[in-house]
């Protein structure tokens, strides 16, 4: 089994959409994915990224990604934020999940972030475990708040 980290393409998207839906089954929400392949390669890969993209590839194969992008923190100043680390489920424990995370990390290093953050479901616990013997300070006193697109219409009307 040869493997490879690898800066994403703009026609590695539609393999890393499907990562991405599988990735949704995985986390319970099936029908939660709206953002499609042609989106992933107008937001990467237009005049100005969104976000950068490395995969893991087996045998030629991607069967991984982390998609990450920057953020500004007011206490930090800039930081990188990974969206998502996927592994393909029938590779998980096999170290590419490490091997991305390596590269995140490798990446925000050289590009001079003061921190690199995420969010990790609660009841994923092998991923947090994942991320806590690689250093990561899990933050079990910070909630995340999301005003989806309807919350955001709804919001509207009373201002």
């Amino acid at each position: 089994m040869k493997n490879t980290i690898r800066l994403a393409t703009k026609n590695d998207m539609k393999s890393v959409h499907d990562l991405i839906v599988e990735l949704a089954v995985f986390e319970k929400e099936p029908h939660a994915v709206e953002v499609t392949a042609k989106n992933l390669e107008s937001d990467g890969y237009g005049k100005q990224p969104k976000f950068t993209c490395f995969v893991a590839e087996v045998d030629s194969k991607i069967v991984g990604a982390a998609l990450i992008y920057m953020r500004y923190s007011t206490w930090k100043g800039e930081v990188l934020h990974l969206e998502d680390l996927i592994v393909k489920d029938s590779l998980r424990g096999s170290g590419l999940g490490t091997a991305l995370l390596d590269e995140v990390v490798k990446h925000g290093k050289k590009i001079g972030v003061k921190r690199i953050c995420w969010e990790v479901l609660d009841w994923n616990a092998p991923a947090i475990a994942f991320y806590q013997k690689k250093g990561a300070d899990v933050k079990r006193d910070w909630d995340v708040v999301h005003l989806n697109e309807n919350g955001i219409k709804n919001y509207l009307k009373y201002i």
